[in-house]
């Protein structure tokens, strides 16, 4: 799929207490190289635990971390788990971009990627990519297992958009 933008400063924490933080203790320790290199790896540890908890099926899957970007690598059982794996990765506070290296078993076709604003709701947004209102269920049901409550969504998470409705 390639290369995919989030916003940096949305979404998820899974670097401890915020990258900002990291990098001042790691200018007082002297050791900032190795001290990112820690928490990169810690973070990237957690969304591979996170994937296999939400029973995204990847195999082989690796998440890499180097400052602001991810790569995600392994073989997705389909078009569907490789976007929310992709979108995992990337709704997640200090990651920008999404490098996606991951095959998939089964081809389907690509969703479209729609980033929420502020004042967005998912009944807005499916008016918008649907043309009704009430489509927005299929929306929700596109982002789970992510998604827990249709009307739980923030600015600046990216979520999947079906490019074929029922």
């Amino acid at each position: 799929m390639g290369l995919f933008n989030f916003i940096k400063n949305a979404g998820a924490k899974v670097f401890g207490s915020g990258k900002e933080t990291k990098h001042e203790t790691a200018k007082v320790t002297g050791d900032k190289d190795n001290e990112e290199r820690q928490e990169n790896l810690k973070a990237a540890s957690k969304l591979e635990e996170t994937i296999r908890d939400l029973k995204l099926e990847v195999e082989g899957l690796r998440v890499e971390i180097e400052g602001e970007m991810a790569t995600v690598q392994g073989r997705a059982k389909d078009q569907s788990t490789r976007e929310k794996v992709v979108l995992v990765v990337g709704n997640v506070e200090g990651i920008s971009q999404v490098d996606d290296k991951m095959s998939v078993e089964n081809k389907e076709p690509e969703s479209v990627f729609h980033t929420v604003e502020t004042g967005d709701t998912l009944s807005k947004i499916a008016k918008e990519h649907y043309g009704n209102a009430n489509k927005y269920q299929e929306i929700f049901e596109a982002n789970k297992p992510m998604l827990k409550d249709p009307d739980k969504i923030y600015p600046g998470q990216v979520l999947r958009i079906l490019t074929q409705t029922k």
